[in-house]
């Protein structure tokens, strides 16, 4: 049985279309991506939207909008737990014990904090829902540089749109420290959007970057495209994404 709960936390105007699943929120303007998915919980956060996989425990995909007046400089990380989620919808804190010692994870935010600094919901980046076992090798280098380079591409009423997620193969491990099962993500994708004024497509720039991969990888090396990513994800994207060079030159990316 399809059980699919969502939750909205503040009174952000958004549409549902059919049940097939069209989903617009300032979140995701040109569409959200599918959500029945068994078991998934999907959230409306003030600064984002997410939906969590119960199996995983990691949200399948993030999405969020990159707008200058969210900048700031204050960089708390004062872990929580989402409290829309029970306790076997998610991983508690102490199931990262022994994780960077093990495995040389951090705990990589999906939609980074320092793209929300300036605002005053900035502490909900640091729900346990918004992380995900990231490697150091990619967290704080190929990952990290992509999402400073899209800040820094955006002005004041020039926004770029971000769908985020990961990816899982065979071979994917656990936390060494977690009580309940779980799949630690293989790979992440980041597609970096931007919605035309009518909201009927967005430009599109994909990325898909593996945990193995090395700390000296330009971001730009990762560039794929939108076929080759709907190839390995079990959900839908929005139609009406297209693969643009335009994303990529902008993002720096020749």
């Amino acid at each position: 049985m399809k059980r699919i709960t969502l939750f909205f936390l503040a009174a952000l105007p958004f549409a549902m279309a059919n049940s097939a699943t069209q989903i617009k929120s300032p979140h995701c303007p040109i569409g959200c991506p599918e959500i029945q998915i068994d078991g998934n919980t999907m959230i409306f956060e003030r600064l984002y939207a997410l939906s969590q996989n119960p199996t995983t425990k990691f949200a399948d995909w993030v999405a969020y909008e990159v707008d200058v007046q969210n900048f700031g400089t204050h960089t708390n990380r004062d872990w929580g737990n989402q409290p829309l989620l029970s306790e076997d919808e998610r991983l508690e804190e102490k199931d990262y014990k022994n994780a960077y010692k093990q495995l040389k994870t951090d705990r990589g935010h999906q939609v980074p904090l320092a793209s929300f600094t300036g605002n005053k919901y900035w502490y909900t980046l640091n729900y346990l829902s918004n992380i995900t076992p990231q490697t150091s090798a990619l967290n704080q280098n190929a990952w990290q540089e992509l999402e400073s380079k899209v800040r820094e591409k955006v002005a004041f009423r020039d926004s770029l749109y971000v769908i985020s997620g990961p990816l899982y193969s065979k071979d994917s491990m656990t936390l060494p420290s977690a009580d309940e099962p779980h799949t630690i993500p293989s790979a992440y994708y980041k597609i970096v959007y931007k919605p035309n004024r009518d909201l009927s497509n967005g430009k599109a720039a994909v990325f898909v970057m593996s945990q193995n991969i090395e700390k000296d990888t330009d971001f730009c090396t990762t560039l794929t495209d939108l076929k080759t990513l709907k190839s390995q994800i079990n959900y839908s994207l929005p139609e009406s994404l297209q693969d643009s060079s335009e994303i990529a030159t902008r993002l720096g990316c020749q």
